[in-house]
């Protein structure tokens, strides 16, 4: 494996773990606020925050571009407090799989919280909780488990991400060539055997995390704890 292998891939995991920190960030405020909030327009965000999940990534791309570009929107604030825009800089390799990748996370750490039987929270009030220790000591060491999985299928996602990414950051070796832009990049070129390493690899994590997700979901059969007649 060359070093124009290995540093691509280097940056696709730095990329995904600092997209999948700033979800988990964004995304747990988020999903406890869906989950369990009431107030008007709840069906438009929550289709705004899982848009993503289906727009092609071209088209995620795009919008990002003209965003976060130096005429966009978020651009000419970035540009005066920063001094620049993260258009085709590593920077941008983030936001976009940070955004990617955000309804993989959202959807499964909502679905955890809301499992969560209120009367076990209500229960902690009417003995003194507060909300945060409510929040703590309750309702997300019972929803865990779908915390985790979505952080994992986000990082999974984000490690993988090619076209916005593409989009937002380009393709410039040693800057913003992530390991899915390298390997397209080898197929071009006519170089298979780095193609097929890039691809192994990024295929053998996801598998692994997968596997993991697998096992950690609600529902499934905790380490060491053999199925029930009810399980699968």
């Amino acid at each position: 494996m060359s070093i124009e292998t290995i540093g691509p891939l280097l940056l696709s995991i730095r990329v995904a773990s600092l997209a999948t920190l700033a979800i988990v960030v964004v995304g747990l405020p988020t999903a406890i606020l869906l989950a369990r909030g009431r107030f008007p327009g709840k069906g438009l965000l929550t289709g705004i925050m899982t848009l993503p999940l289906v727009l092609p990534p071209t088209v995620l791309g795009y919008v990002l571009l003209l965003m976060l570009g130096r005429q966009g929107p978020v651009g000419k604030v970035l540009e005066r407090l920063f001094g620049g825009v993260p258009v085709f800089h590593w920077t941008g390799l983030v936001i976009a799989a940070t955004v990617a990748a955000f309804p993989l996370f959202l959807l499964p750490a909502r679905g955890a919280i809301e499992a969560v039987d209120p009367g076990l929270e209500d229960a902690a009030r009417l003995l003194g909780r507060r909300e945060s220790s409510v929040l703590l000591r309750v309702t997300l060491p019972l929803a865990w488990r779908g915390v985790l999985a979505g952080a994992l299928l986000a990082f999974a996602r984000a490690l993988g991400d090619f076209g916005a990414s593409l989009m937002v950051a380009g393709d410039i070796p040693g800057r913003t060539r992530t390991a899915a832009m390298a390997i397209y990049d080898a197929v071009e070129a006519g170089q298979p055997a780095n193609a097929a390493w890039l691809s192994a690899l990024i295929a053998s994590v996801a598998v692994v995390l997968l596997i993991v997700v697998n096992r950690v979901m609600p529902g499934s059969s905790p380490p060491g704890r053999p199925p029930s007649k009810s399980d699968p």
